[in-house]
């Protein structure tokens, strides 16, 4: 018989408490490095044919911003740690 607890993964240390404001503002910053990422790759361009027209041209930039936000709360890819980092020894 195995054990049934040998098989769960360690949970992994919760992180250090950090300070809100500059946390919000890595969290920002990265955000709209991922937009403009995301801008690039394409997101939001109207298809030549069966697009939106002006109107989906416009608020494409609000799709972009949106799931840049959503990919920062997921865990972003670790760009607002380092920020964050950064405006914390700058803040010293």
């Amino acid at each position: 018989m195995t054990d049934s607890l040998a098989s769960i993964p360690p949970t992994p240390p919760a992180p250090p408490p950090r300070k809100k404001e500059l946390w919000d503002a890595a969290q920002k910053m990265e955000a709209a490095f991922l937009s403009e990422m995301l801008k690039s790759a394409g997101l939001g361009e109207t298809p030549e044919s069966f697009g939106g027209g002006t109107g989906e041209d416009q608020f494409a930039s609000f799709l972009r911003e949106e799931q840049a936000h959503a990919m920062v709360e997921a865990g972003g890819i670790g760009l607002a740690e380092m920020l964050y980092q950064s405006l914390l020894e700058k803040e010293k």
